[in-house]
């Protein structure tokens, strides 16, 4: 497994070519894997949607190198400079107004008037943006709905060879998707918790966000009501687990036995965080191979990073469609 510092320029030149090509590559990124396609064709960024069985009425993120390049595509108020320039590249998607004259696939905001832009802070995913010389829509590489991809053979299990290629970047540092929020001016709100905590923001912000999540009407990804789920059922704030349950633990709350995995042992958030997906795969594996009912998950802090794995454990476990 490679480190995600390591960039092998004749695969990097490859995947550049498929892009620009209006191909696919799954690329890391320090939050999740994404799909990556060029935002500005139309046909690619449809290849998205139709791979992973995605609703057109559900948004794309588009990955910039930097706020020069986001610049031409949306409209920065003073409150988006300050937010883009306190943690860019990172974690934070800025949903702004799309620019009249943008090029970015009207597909990929999925018919709005705002467009969801992000700097990766990945060395593998700012080598592709650059190498490719334009910006790519990249939500996470796996069908539409279930567990998010935080390594390559996850990206495999989901997609296959569905894509056209895959950057193999080791697994994601931080582990849960980006915080998204919409900058109106001045305003802002909090349209999906993630990578970069609401404690954060509000410091920079100099105020409480406010929150603005509609599963009826998604303004971004990720704010479905049932996503991210896993085969198996998932039960929330479980002390322990029930006969016939995999356990997904933290901290002091561990559970026993060969089919328990503990997010953090010693209740770090960030450590749960970067844990969360790849033991929700490992879980739902687990659970399919011993023919397990469900799996049970621990309760989490509800700060800083626990916002984040809360929200995606709710979505996980929420009635399906």
């Amino acid at each position: 497994m490679k480190p995600m510092n390591i960039i092998d320029e004749a695969e990097l030149h490859a995947a550049s070519d498929i892009i620009c090509d209006g191909g696919l590559v799954a690329m890391p990124t320090e939050t999740v894997y994404g799909l990556a396609a060029d935002a500005t064709n139309d046909k690619a960024v449809a290849k998205i949607f139709e791979v992973k069985g995605r609703p057109q009425f559900n948004p794309l993120i588009v990955h910039v190198a930097d706020q020069e390049m986001a610049a031409r595509y949306v409209e920065f108020s003073s409150m988006a400079e300050k937010l883009s320039q306190a943690f860019w590249p990172g974690a934070l998607t800025l949903v702004l107004p799309r620019k009249a004259a943008s090029a970015i696939s009207l597909l990929a905001s999925a018919g709005l008037d705002t467009l969801g832009v992000r700097a990766p802070n990945h060395q593998i995913a700012q080598a592709l943006i650059k190498a490719a010389d334009r910006p790519l829509a990249a939500p996470s590489a796996n069908p539409s709905g279930t567990i998010s991809p935080t390594t390559a053979d996850h990206v495999r299990e989901g997609l296959g060879d569905k894509v056209d290629m895959i950057l193999d970047g080791g697994p994601c540092p931080v582990g849960v998707e980006s915080t998204i929020m919409k900058v109106n001016d001045d305003d802002v709100f909090l349209l999906r918790p993630g990578g970069v905590s609401r404690t954060d923001l509000e410091r920079v912000v100099g105020a409480a966000l406010l929150d603005a999540r509609d599963a009826a009407k998604p303004q971004a990804p990720g704010m479905l009501a049932s996503h991210y789920a896993p085969r198996a059922g998932l039960r929330l704030n479980a002390s322990a687990p029930a006969p016939g349950e995999a356990f997904l633990g933290f901290g002091d709350i561990c559970g026993d036995g060969p089919h328990a995995l503990n997010l953090s042992a010693r209740g770090d958030l960030t450590e749960a965080a970067a844990n969360l997906f790849a033991y929700l795969h490992a879980l739902d594996r687990m659970s399919a191979t011993h023919g397990l009912k469900g799996i049970a998950a621990a309760p989490i802090p509800m700060e800083g990073l626990g916002e984040a794995i809360n929200d995606r454990l709710a979505r996980a476990a929420a009635p399906r469609s």
